[in-house]
């Protein structure tokens, strides 16, 4: 889901809350730990950020909602149980090696973890690519380029089994220099998917790579951590759950990208390899 749309959905169920609750704008935000400012500032639409997870997790406690509720993530809006075991919010801050997110590949490890990214692979990504899009994503490079390395020897390790599913056409539409990598250097994207191809051999089969056509098949970006959780990504934090039910529907769903893959893990590298060496036609890049 867009930044964008998710923050609508959450600013239209935080209003519906508001109305629901007889409360005054100072009342509510007291009742959710937060002022009256932050609260209108919320409401006004003026920015796609979301509160911090305190204030999402007090807002769904306070109003016995769900958090998948309130971030438009599923149309129930009752609560599941303890909100705080079976659902959490990880910002996604600098220095990977001390995230959640580390904690989990490491719990997760003799396990398979299967992957969904949101454009190119994190440890499949060049240093060039690492600075290029911290340059638009206002991340740190130094922690960008940490996470790259830690995904990269933690698919070295012997108990490795890593599946990554993404759309055919995100490289196709790399290896052209469109969408946010307009401004990418040719010469920059033929290396990157050279390093890429490398890196699949250099791998597989601990890691490996399928290709879906996007035109047939959709997928939000999400890891799934073996049988114990499933982390989506929503822009600058990621959406955990923890429960069972939800981790084996989410494992389903990346089955059925698996079984849609017109690219093979044993193709993958060559596929890559074909696209840095491709001629496009001129004003495709």
């Amino acid at each position: 889901m867009d930044k964008r749309d998710l923050s609508a959905i959450f600013r239209e169920r935080l209003k519906l809350l508001l109305t629901r609750s007889d409360l005054n704008q100072s009342a509510f935000a007291s009742a959710v730990g937060i002022d009256r400012s932050a609260l209108s500032q919320l409401m006004s639409g003026a920015s796609t950020r979301l509160p911090r997870a305190e204030t999402l997790l007090n807002i769904a406690a306070e109003f016995k909602v769900s958090l998948d509720w309130l971030l438009g993530l599923s149309q129930d809006e009752g609560v599941t149980g303890e909100i705080r075991e079976s659902l959490e919010i990880e910002e996604a801050p600098d220095g990977f090696d001390r995230t959640l997110l580390a904690k989990w590949f490491a719990e997760a490890a003799g396990t398979k973890i299967r992957y969904v990214p949101a454009g190119i692979p994190d440890l499949l990504r060049t240093r060039q690519l690492v600075d290029y899009e911290a340059n638009i994503t206002n991340r740190s490079r130094l922690a960008q380029a940490s996470e790259t390395q830690y995904r990269i020897e933690y698919n070295r390790r012997p108990e490795t089994d890593m599946e990554v599913c993404m759309p055919r056409h995100t490289l196709e539409i790399f290896a052209r220099g469109l969408g946010v990598w307009d401004r990418f250097p040719e010469a920059d994207r033929r290396q990157q998917l050279a390093h890429m191809a490398t890196l699949l051999d250099d791998l597989y089969p601990t890691f490996r790579l399928f290709l879906y056509d996007g035109r047939m098949r959709y997928s939000i970006p999400l890891t799934i951590f073996g049988p114990y959780r499933a982390a989506i990504y929503v822009g600058d934090m990621y959406v955990v759950l923890n429960a069972t039910q939800p981790v084996q529907a989410l494992t389903r769903h990346f089955d059925n990208l698996i079984r849609a893959a017109d690219v093979n893990p044993h193709e993958a590298a060559a596929f890559a390899r074909n696209l840095a060496g491709a001629s496009f036609p001129s004003g495709s890049a």
